[in-house]
């Protein structure tokens, strides 16, 4: 079963709207359908924003049987290689407001459990989606600070507030782990909360019409 593990209401309608819902449940404080989409056993939960709504979400799926989790919505470009409206192939997935490096000596961004800062995701097979690399965080800024650490640093090409978190948590438990992301805005074309809430549903249409062809290879 696909344990789809989304962060906000208005990404989660576009395969709730698609879905042949048969139960809807509250567990650990996340709202759950159950159904059918695409011709696939779906459990849709809706996290929540942020790192630690996101791991309890991933948790909460696999716990209900998920044997493969999918996460997909909007996100923040950070560089050239990303244009609002395209949909990416999320291939690798570092946390980059987690910093030991004072303490290990390690790379900001890795696991004290582990030895490199990205975790690398599995591939959605036969697409034609363009690969990057995603940062996560528990902050939406316009920070320079962070853009020059994400970019220069870990040579990220987009944010977001929860694929890292999943990814880590699909790790542990071994269990695969896909990501799709829609560019709602880009660093550097103006305020990305501007761009955001003008772009959000322009990205969300686009990646609602790809849904079929996504899951359908999961």
């Amino acid at each position: 079963m696909i344990g789809a593990v989304i962060a906000m209401e208005i990404e989660a309608e576009i395969l709730r709207s698609q879905m042949n819902v048969e139960k809807i449940e509250r567990i650990n404080g996340k709202t759950v359908y159950r159904g059918k989409a695409f011709g696939k056993d779906v459990l849709l939960v809706i996290c929540g924003v942020g790192k630690v709504n996101a791991a309890v979400g991933a948790c909460t799926a696999l716990s209900e049987g998920a044997d493969v989790l999918f996460n997909f919505g909007v996100a923040g470009g950070l560089n050239g290689r990303t244009q609002v409206g395209e949909i990416y192939l999320i291939d690798r997935a570092v946390q980059y407001d987690f910093d030991l490096t004072q303490l290990n000596g390690t790379q900001i961004g890795t696991l004290d459990e582990y030895d490199e800062n990205y975790l690398s995701l599995s591939l959605i097979q036969n697409t034609a989606f363009e690969t990057r690399a995603l940062g996560s965080g528990d902050r939406f800024n316009d920070s320079p600070v962070d853009h020059t650490l994400l970019t220069q640093t870990l040579n990220a090409d987009i944010r977001d507030m929860e694929g890292a978190a999943i990814a880590q948590v699909c790790k542990g438990a071994d269990v695969p782990f896909y990501s799709v992301k829609a560019i709602s805005d880009v660093y550097g074309q103006g305020s990305t909360t501007d761009q955001y809430l003008v772009n959000r549903n322009r990205a969300l249409d686009h990646l609602k019409s790809r849904l079929n062809e996504i899951i359908g290879v999961l």
